[in-house]
């Protein structure tokens, strides 16, 4: 139970990082979106493992297999079945931490609620999991291409540790650029040297990456149950390694006064609003305005690493613990397709919503 997201279009993902395979169910697929697996693979392409230095040395291939829900080139509106094998499981790394439990992981949670667990890269705990989210979020896209043109959703890392970018740096053209998914060109080569450094000692430290949805329309969401916000944090909650999560300001909000977080309007020449600012995330009311849709979330440290760390054993002895094996130094990295995918998830289902409620006529006209 609960493996699954979304109101219509739901996405229940399986599978654990050592076993055969892993992959989602995606139901409420609308039909007649032009869907082949090389669409997909593009997105996850982005997010598989062991491409440069900075990332876990896991070779995975990460190749999806479209098993249902597609006939000639077109989705047909039953569920999607999409399966990603693992073909380089090395579980033998983790047979000295079978009975310990690695500090700020799941491990000891997973036990305390199931009384069993799966020690092998953590299970569903890990981070592989996220590869059918990135598949999902590949499927999303396509969706969403056919019935919102020129909707656009772009994550990039903000933060690594105590390093932040200098907004006044900010290129979008720079975020494909570097292995950081970073819009600061000058952030990327310091952060090089540091996350070298740290993964030369074999320790990690976090990231906070930002997802922004470019050309969304007004109007989805709902008032309370179904905000768009409250589902958009959930989803980035729902991350592996995630701890926190902000629309808009988010925190910072509570530092502005009411004239400061204002985001004023007038009326653009084209009969729509023009808001002065963007303090509120694009969502007021847990409903978009039309604004860009900015979510931003921290990831914290891998908690795989070589320092030894003081734990228990499952029998509720003292130990000692290193972790061996193959693990990001900074599992934001490649946190931020996955946050991408997630947005993608949720813009969507939302879409689907609004237009059950209210179709595709114009609401709420101004002007």
């Amino acid at each position: 139970m609960m493996n699954s997201f979304g109101h219509i279009f739901r996405v229940t993902t399986w599978g654990e990082s050592h076993g055969p395979a892993l992959g989602a169910t995606v139901d409420g697929v609308p039909p007649g979106v032009a869907l082949e697996a090389s669409m997909l693979q593009h997105w996850l392409d982005r997010r598989k493992p062991g491409q440069n230095k900075f990332t876990t040395q896991r070779r995975e291939a990460d190749e999806v297999r479209i098993l249902s829900g597609v006939y000639e080139g077109q989705t047909t509106g039953t569920p999607v079945q999409l399966m990603i094998e693992n073909t380089d499981q090395r579980s033998k790394d983790y047979s000295e931490i079978a009975e310990k439990f690695r500090p700020g992981h799941a491990d000891i949670t997973y036990w305390q609620k199931y009384g069993i667990r799966d020690p092998r890269g953590g299970g569903r705990s890990s981070a592989r999991e996220t590869a059918a989210r990135v598949a999902a979020g590949g499927l999303a896209r396509e969706a969403l291409a056919a019935l919102a043109p020129g909707l656009d959703i772009k994550g990039y890392m903000t933060r690594m540790g105590v390093h932040e970018i200098d907004r006044e740096k900010f290129d979008w053209d720079q975020i494909e650029q570097n292995p950081f998914w970073t819009p600061d060109a000058t952030a990327a080569e310091d952060w090089a040297v540091y996350l070298d450094d740290l993964r030369k000692q074999g320790s990690s430290v976090g990231a906070v990456v930002e997802v922004v949805v470019r050309g969304a329309p007004a109007g989805l969401g709902a008032p309370i149950y179904a905000k768009l916000d409250t589902d958009l944090a959930a989803a980035m909650m729902s991350i592996n390694a995630v701890k926190g999560v902000e629309i808009g300001e988010g925190m910072r909000a509570a530092e502005l006064t009411g004239e400061e977080n204002a985001d004023e309007i007038s009326m653009g020449n084209d009969g729509k609003p023009v808001f002065s600012s963007n303090h509120a995330g694009g969502i007021l009311g847990g409903i978009s305005t039309g604004q860009d849709i900015v979510v931003r979330f921290s990831v914290k440290p891998t908690s795989s690493i070589l320092t030894p760390r003081k734990t228990i054993t499952k029998s509720g002895e003292p130990a000692e613990i290193v972790t061996k094996g193959r693990h990001d130094p900074c599992v934001g990295i490649r946190a931020v397709p996955v946050g991408e995918a997630m947005a993608a998830c949720v813009i969507l289902d939302h879409l689907l919503l609004h237009r059950a409620q209210v179709g595709n006529g114009p609401r709420g006209t101004i002007g």
